[in-house]
């Protein structure tokens, strides 16, 4: 194993994830539950932890609060102790949030002086929002093997889809000798995962030559394959990057697979369990008689009294009589009254579901969101953080409604949530609205609202 203080790492962790929809309207990407009781970025910390190596830097950037919280000391991935730690670097204060970072190599140029202040011969750099395991360590030999001045993880992906990365094409040695990022018009199927080692001093040349330069796929990648040993690193495992509301819902239910190639607990992923509410204090799960659960994750303090057929818990969901919950996320403490039906959705927090009410109602799952079509169109309805759902309302199929709900209003091809406790909410991005006899609202259908 190469040793850890000879290897600093940083991880990006402060894009805004806007195609997650209402996961990140009050938490980075980063943050957002995965798997009942992890975050996302604790794959990558995980990673970063079973590789041996100790000294991290997370660069973050939007609402960070959730973040910061979740990562506390680093304690929880052992980053604690005289010759380890995790970092938390902040942009440099801006006008505006997005003026912190311009891109990739922008927020690594502006904690230049972190790295120099860390003497480590290599330096990785990851992103902390994809869902995968890595031996960080074996691709630290193998750049040292091949005397690279970088070194890409990439992995091959079907070419319908290389258009989303960068793209490098190789000689028999491995060596990147072409570059494309985002192509629309592939010549391969080799794709970058987001994740560098660079030798440290190399890293600080390419950053200080060029200020204008501030991304790593579009100006620093392709320069230093141009003049210098670029290598690609072969990945074979699983690998998801989970920015995209469909995304995010398939690797949740590729957990959920007989032949999953998905496990937390093998992967020996951590998370923090002090941080969340002290889920590690939490009783149990409890299924009551007669409730039918099948092909699902259930996590700690659940209360199932209804049915769940291939969904994900996360800690302290209340499942009551009669509901009936299918192929859906359910976060943190929701409560879902009796007779409530969820199917095809994705609940943030403390969402409350009343007596009755259905979120994902209807057989057209291909019809997109008017206000969000980037978003929401293969069926899935996201209900924000805090929201409370009416009893007896039909929520459609490809909504998107966020901040705590009640009540409601509608203008234009929009639903109108009016705000609990004082605060604002947005629109509740929504589907043409045509008016059906009950009346039903379709696309955010909602009905039987006062």
């Amino acid at each position: 194993m190469i040793h850890g203080d000879n290897t600093l790492v940083l991880l990006l962790a402060g894009g805004v994830g806007s195609r997650l929809n209402v996961l990140v309207q009050t938490r980075a990407k980063p943050a957002v539950p995965f798997a009942g009781f992890y975050r996302i970025i604790d794959f990558s910390l995980s990673n970063v932890m079973n590789s041996g190596l100790s000294q991290v830097g997370v660069l973050t950037q939007y609402k960070p609060l959730s973040l910061m919280r979740h990562l506390g000391t680093g304690e929880a991935w052992d980053f604690t102790g005289r010759t380890r730690g995790v970092k938390i670097l902040p942009p440099r204060t801006g006008f505006q949030d997005s003026d912190w970072y311009k891109g990739t190599a922008d927020a690594v140029r502006q904690n230049i002086d972190f790295i120099r202040a860390h003497p480590a011969k290599e330096t990785v750099i990851l992103s902390g929002d994809h869902i995968y395991r890595m031996d960080l360590d074996d691709m630290l030999r193998f750049h040292r093997r091949k005397q690279a001045q970088v070194t890409i993880a990439m992995m091959v992906v079907p070419l319908s889809e290389i258009h989303q990365f960068g793209a490098g094409i190789t000689n028999a040695e491995g060596r990147i000798v072409e570059w494309e990022e985002k192509p629309q018009i592939p010549r391969t199927d080799l794709a970058s995962m987001g994740i560098y080692v660079f030798d440290t001093e190399y890293l600080l040349r390419l950053l200080e030559e060029d200020r204008d330069e501030v991304d790593f796929g579009m100006h620093l990648i392709p320069k230093a394959i141009e003049r210098d040993n670029v290598f690609a690193y072969p990945f074979h495992g699983y690998w998801r990057d989970v920015g995209t509301v469909q995304a995010y819902w398939e690797a949740n239910m590729d957990l959920l697979k007989t032949d999953s190639e998905i496990s937390p607990q093998a992967w020996s992923i951590r998370p923090n369990p002090y941080a969340d509410r002290l889920v590690v204090d939490r009783c149990p799960a409890r299924f009551a008689s007669g409730c039918v659960v099948e092909g699902s994750l259930i996590s700690a303090g659940c209360v199932i009294e209804g049915e769940v057929i291939n969904s994900v818990l996360s800690p302290g969901v209340r499942v009551g009589k009669n509901v009936r919950v299918r192929d859906s996320i359910i976060l943190h403490d929701c409560v879902l009254e009796e007779g409530a039906v969820v199917d095809l959705a994705i609940l943030d927090k403390r969402v409350r579901v009343g007596q009755g009410a259905v979120v994902g109602q209807g057989e057209d799952k291909g019809t997109p969101n008017t206000a969000c079509p980037k978003h929401l169109y293969t069926g899935i309805t996201m209900i924000g953080k805090e929201a409370e759902v009416p009893p007896q309302a039909v929520i459609g199929r490809n909504c998107g409604g966020g901040f705590p709900l009640a009540a409601h209003r509608h203008r234009g091809n929009h639903l109108i949530w009016r705000a609990r406790r004082g605060r604002t909410a947005p629109p509740l991005c929504a589907r043409s609205l045509s008016l059906f006899p009950r009346p039903l609202f379709r696309g955010c259908g909602l009905s039987g609202l006062p």
